[in-house]
């Protein structure tokens, strides 16, 4: 397996925790204000991304749909809304983060469409040819082994099946790039930090989406586990990047 750049970037540099662990607990410490945010950090503009990743899966009519890195569960629920699969499983390494998405299912009236378990990415609970598609918004950054966590999602789906991932980007005009570098580095850790203890979620953020191989690097990645009718579409001025991929 080759390792990447951000494979290797934690969180919390002093810690002698793995990647893997040092994740899900940023995110059992920051789960409370996770969807605050989002939100605020976003200007509200993170759920028109999340929208647009889920309409790539609309022409495949999915049955069984497994969102990947779930968090709270804003995809499986506005997959559920958007598509009506049959059923949506949604899998996090961060129980605190699951906790307030089961929430969010129960108040909908939505537990017997939608079921949240702790997962690994790497290593997918689910049986090989599994899924119709496949979800991750702002979670590949997150994989130790990003080849590893990718080929797991390769091998739940079902042939025909279709990979869509939604993850941070890097604007290639020149000033905008500049504000945006600006506004990640030095702007949203401090606006967290106002609102949350753990400014170092935010500036691990950061680092993570500098180091991240995207653009057609990604589809090069993808293709490399056997992805085929691989494509990407840029949101926002590059801000995020939405990758498609479909198993033979």
């Amino acid at each position: 397996m080759n390792k990447y750049a951000h494979d290797v970037i934690v969180p919390n540099t002093e810690s002698n925790l793995n990647k893997k662990t040092q994740v899900a607990e940023m995110f059992n410490t920051i789960a409370g204000k996770y969807d605050f945010l989002n939100r605020f950090l976003s200007a509200g503009i993170d759920i028109w991304w999340r929208k647009k990743a889920i309409n790539e899966l609309k022409k495949i009519n999915p049955k069984i749909v497994l969102d990947v890195a779930t968090g709270t569960g804003d995809v499986a629920l506005m997959t559920y809304k958007k598509l009506h699969p049959e059923k949506i499983y949604g899998i996090d390494i961060s129980n605190g983060m699951l906790e307030l998405g089961r929430k969010k299912i129960k108040q909908k009236g939505l537990e017997n469409k939608i079921e949240l378990k702790q997962g690994d990415s790497e290593n997918i609970i689910f049986d090989t040819n599994f899924f119709d598609g496949i979800t991750v918004a702002f979670g590949v950054r997150n994989f130790e082994n990003l080849e590893k966590g990718l080929l797991e999602m390769y091998r739940v789906l079902k042939p025909g099946g279709k990979l869509v991932v939604l993850e941070f980007s890097k604007p290639k005009q020149k000033s905008f790039k500049f504000l945006y570098q600006f506004y990640l580095s030095k702007l949203a850790p401090g606006l967290v930090q106002a609102f949350a203890s753990n400014k170092k979620a935010y500036q691990y953020l950061n680092n993570s989406v500098f180091a991240f191989p995207e653009g057609q690097k990604f589809l090069n990645i993808m293709h490399g586990i056997g992805f085929t009718q691989t494509y990407l579409q840029p949101l926002s001025l590059g801000i995020c990047t939405i990758y498609c991929g479909t198993k033979v």
